[in-house]
């Protein structure tokens, strides 16, 4: 039986939850006639021979509008929610078909073979597969809210037709989807999630079948790549947003099976991700030198310019959820808060309405338009947030996931009714205070995370100082008899913390003689702040300069990055860079440094004066 969680978030995120629905998920889609519905309807896809991913916008809002009309108890997004998901029942065909192309451009038909394009993957153009996904995902998400047997029919439906036209139907699913066929073989996730709803056991072969062409295909070969050591950008065309979303996949198939190998490519390829392919911001960014914007970039590429898709910023949230219920481990769940607070904050407008595709460390504000994808995965990854911050793991067990102002309320076995506020102001001070009311006094176990940048953290309970070491990335785990009232006060201290990273090219060859030839050709080396979970960025340097080079004093950098009052809008103390010979530049958190706006410049990375005495390798 499934126990209710009731979490209500504030504070920063409380306030982008706040502006996703009453924003976007509320004007976006709003019935039947709305143009991302309409296209859904008999007359326009049968005359629609596009190639186009318009359709994914469905079953996107479809999650995100469930959850937040379930968190929210807003009436009229509920009426919505329903009228679009019984128009989306009623236009499913008899076959189970509810995508937008005409009869001859189907998934379920056979294709002649395509020629390929810059980066050897055949010319597809076809996103099919990938809309009836995220409408199997948005159908579940309806169903577990607001259940009507019709919701979960429709999702097996469309589960059953994929099933048949990869089995009977002799289709290849990698023939059905972009690079190399990732764009389809992300039926992985939904497959794999009606397995875990239904306990079906046919959805869970067409997940594990899926897997299976994924591999076989010498172009993706998406476990053996992975097992043979090759970073995530060297799977297939290492097309981030595509990429991880299959991951999810599979990360849900080792929690349907078990497989230890699963398990193993997953650690892998989240490792090359982590280490490899993130901003600074907590996004996987692409765009460097020659490769598409939204693939990774090459290991160990760096460019202050490089770009964060927004759809990518959800599919890593969403693996690193996946691998947190997994595993419990607390680097998934910091790494979830390192995007939120950063690069997905950093691309939601305030009013909840625009969204950016791209955002940058080093670079303009730019506010996507109507049809991009990003608008609609930006709005889902706000609503993964609330599930993720609290979580009730067992029936004498939660955790403290994510934090920042807000309260979870749910039910234990001898507890009763159990209630936590935190009361801060996270992200901008390391100061918490947790409340425990519970109905009865009880036995239970409380997990807090300690981030991973919390140096000498310190844990307090009713006064009295917790003695275990507290381990950055770690949980340390409280086990007592609650009473209601008692309070916990955790420290974590935030003193700005200086990142570096080197943009570097080695030219290397053979003499003749066989030797080894190595030169460093090009070096240019960057400098950025954080503080605690926010990475922090300024504007146009004096009112116009797109980038700037530093010349640092010498001694710790203490000496010479002092914290300033927060502003009158509250929203964080300020970084001040004292140089020496000029004026000060002033920091701010990342996600709103030049102004929330359209046209706004941040600049994340400053470049570094060179080191005359640095030594080439």
């Amino acid at each position: 039986m499934h126990t209710p969680v009731d979490v209500r978030l504030g504070g920063l995120l409380g306030d982008a939850l706040e502006a996703n629905r009453t924003g976007r998920l509320s004007h976006f889609i709003t019935d039947a006639h709305s143009p991302a519905i309409e296209i859904f309807g008999r007359e326009w896809k049968l005359r629609n021979t596009e190639g186009d991913w318009y359709g994914e916008h469905a079953g996107k809002w479809l999650v995100a509008a469930a959850k937040a009309a379930a968190r929210s108890g807003d009436p009229a997004l509920l009426a919505n929610l329903r009228q679009v998901a019984d128009f989306l029942v009623a236009e499913q065909e008899a076959d189970g078909y509810l995508g937008t192309y005409s009869i001859g451009h189907r998934f379920m038909q056979k294709q002649p073979p395509k020629p390929g394009t810059w980066d050897g993957a055949p010319s597809v153009r076809t996103w099919d597969v990938w809309t009836h996904s995220y409408l199997i995902l948005g159908f579940l998400e309806v169903h577990k809210h607001f259940p009507e047997p019709r919701y979960l029919d429709a999702a097996r439906r469309i589960g059953d037709l994929c099933l048949h036209t990869l089995t009977v139907g002799g289709i290849d699913i990698t023939e059905l989807g972009n690079h190399h066929g990732m764009s389809a073989t992300v039926l992985m996730d939904p497959a794999a999630e009606l397995y875990l709803v239904t306990g079906e056991k046919r959805y869970l072969e067409l997940a594990e079948l899926i897997l299976k062409q994924a591999n076989d295909n010498p172009d993706l070969a998406l476990l053996n790549r992975a097992l043979a050591g090759a970073d995530a950008a060297e799977i297939a065309t290492g097309k981030a947003y595509q990429l991880a979303w299959n991951l999810v996949g599979l990360a849900k198939l080792h929690r349907a099976t078990g497989n230890p190998v699963y398990r193993q490519v997953l650690d892998r390829l989240w490792t090359s991700i982590r280490d490899n392919h993130l901003s600074l911001g907590g996004g996987p960014w692409g765009g460097v030198a020659h490769r598409s914007r939204e693939v990774f970039n090459a290991p160990f590429a760096f460019n202050p310019q490089a770009y964060v898709e927004t759809c990518s910023t959800l599919a890593w949230i969403q693996l690193n959820r996946e691998l947190l219920a997994i595993s419990g481990d607390a680097k998934f769940a910091g790494e979830i808060e390192r995007s939120a607070y950063n690069d997905l904050l950093g691309a939601q407008a305030p009013n909840g309405e625009d969204w950016c595709y791209y955002v940058f460390p080093n670079g303009k504000r730019v506010h996507t338009t109507y049809w991009r994808c990003c608008k609609s995965s930006g709005a889902m990854a706000l609503e993964e947030l609330p599930a993720i911050a609290w979580q009730r793991i067992a029936d004498d067990h939660i955790a403290v996931n994510l934090y920042g102002p807000g309260e979870m309320t749910t039910t234990l076995a001898q507890a009763g009714q159990v209630s936590l506020t935190q009361h801060t102001d996270y992200p901008f001070d390391g100061a918490i205070h947790l409340v425990v009311r519970s109905e009865h006094v009880a036995n239970f176990r409380l997990s807090l995370r300690i981030p991973g940048w919390a140096e000498q953290a310190a844990i307090q309970v009713n006064g009295v100082a917790v003695t275990e070491d507290l381990v950055p990335d770690t949980y340390v785990e409280l086990m007592r008899a609650w009473q209601p009232g008692d309070e916990i006060t955790l420290n974590f201290p935030m003193r700005p913390a200086v990142h570096r990273k080197l943009n570097r090219n080695v030219q290397e060859s053979f003499a003749p003689d066989g030797s080894p030839v190595v030169q460093e050709v090009l070096r240019y080396e960057y400098l950025a702040i954080s503080r605690g979970p926010l990475a922090y960025a300024t504007g146009l340097i004096d009112g116009f300069k797109m980038e700037e080079t530093l010349r640092l004093p010498p001694g710790h950098s203490d000496d010479w990055l002092q914290l300033l009052p927060a502003p009158t809008d509250g929203e964080g103390p300020r970084i001040s860079m004292q140089l020496g010979y000029r004026e000060p530049l002033v920091f701010v958190p990342y996600y709103r440094a030049g102004g929330r706006r359209h046209g706004a410049w941040r600049l994340t990375w400053m470049q570094l004066a060179d080191d005359p005495q640095a030594v080439a390798e």
